[in-house]
């Protein structure tokens, strides 16, 4: 890329998505030292830390696929898949476990969760099927395949057990199917079958997964078990007030009442809230809209069907992540174990979220047409 080319692409950028991503990130290393402060048993900086070598190693990846033309993953879409699914392959008869779960692998020392990387495969290969030009998406048999498409990873993440992951997966599918044109009436069909068939659902969850669903319908089934950690991140959100009780200052978190093996990951929402409280649980959704509404944007000016696909599908899975995420916090939803993006503590999603986001941000900087 020529320096001209370079300033051009900079000067195109949606900088409300990188000074909102950037505020995120602050907030996110800065709650993850506050998750693991005081804490006996896990030096106070290693969490910290390392999320700043991935935020990092993240910000270097965004302006790469920023800076790379989108246009290239139609080429590289398929393989990427391929690549993706090969991964939970290799997790599931390799892969390191932990918690009764297979969702670690080990690749040249590095500990990756290939489950993260699955996700943005699988979008890429949907935007490149979705998109291709003379498809009719009319067809049953092309609702099928995308199915199919997404029931391969849906299924060996669910082998892991990872039911989370799995299942954003499914919303990721029906925004991408809106957006290219699939008929509402289709649309609303699946949902109908899918909602007929939930209840046979049951009967694939693990023992833990019930009881996690158990849990949720009723915390008080098994409070210093399964349901210690809904209770508890229940206190700690509710107690926070409006102006919270102050950074580092949480009760909940500072005596260990919300794991320290959890809150700087699923429950970092939980930290955030006590100690802002309200105030800066409002502050937190007003940048996650921002960021949305970026993605949202970039959507609405891609010069074509791919970069509307793309867009569409970060944009839509980033949406998943933290609605469920803070919704399991409070009580609304079962734990599922799903990251708060760019808050949450993790190598692998940090990195596939940013590589969503670089993928946006090109589209958004590539919507002139030449």
């Amino acid at each position: 890329m020529t320096w001209a080319k370079l300033k051009q692409a900079l000067g195109r950028m949606d900088w409300t998505l990188i000074l909102t991503m950037l505020a995120l990130l602050v907030f996110g290393i800065t709650f993850i030292y506050s998750a693991s402060y005081r804490s006996d048993d896990i030096p106070a900086g290693s969490f910290f830390e390392k999320q700043i070598v991935w935020a990092l190693l993240g910000l270097g990846i965004f302006m790469v696929c920023t800076l790379v033309d989108y246009h290239h993953l139609r080429n590289v879409s398929w393989g990427f898949y391929a690549l993706g699914l090969v991964l939970l392959v290799l997790v599931l008869l390799v892969g390191k476990k932990v918690y009764g779960a297979y969702r670690w692998l080990n690749l040249f020392g590095i500990q990756i969760q290939p489950s993260e990387f699955a996700k943005l495969t699988t979008l890429l290969a949907l935007a490149r099927f979705l998109s291709r030009p003379g498809r009719n998406l009319d067809e049953p048999v092309v609702v099928g395949q995308v199915l199919l498409i997404v029931a391969v990873p849906f299924l060996l993440i669910l082998k892991e057990p990872d039911l989370g992951s799995a299942s954003v997966l499914i919303p990721l599918a029906f925004f991408l199917m809106y957006a290219a044109g699939v008929p509402l009436k289709t649309l609303l069909i699946l949902v109908a079958i899918g909602l007929l068939l939930m209840p046979l659902g049951w009967f694939a969850l693990g023992d833990y997964q019930k009881e996690r669903i158990l849990v949720f319908l009723d915390p008080g089934r098994d409070p210093l078990g399964a349901g210690w950690n809904n209770i508890q991140s229940e206190i700690a959100v509710g107690s926070g007030g409006f102006w919270g009780k102050g950074y580092l200052k949480g009760t909940q978190n500072l005596l260990g009442f919300l794991p320290r093996t959890v809150a700087p990951t699923d429950f970092i929402y939980s930290v955030v809230a006590e100690e802002m409280g309200f105030a800066g649980s409002v502050l937190l959704l007003a940048l996650y809209a921002a960021l949305l509404t970026a993605g949202i944007r970039a959507a609405l000016v891609a010069r074509d069907k791919m970069g509307r696909l793309l867009a569409v599908g970060v944009t839509s899975s980033l949406f998943c992540h933290v609605t469920v995420n803070m919704a399991m916090t409070i009580g609304l939803l079962p734990i599922t174990g799903i990251p708060l993006p760019l808050l949450s503590y993790g190598g692998s999603f940090m990195i596939s979220t940013m590589v969503g986001l670089g993928i946006v941000q090109s589209v958004y900087v590539r919507r002139f047409r030449r």
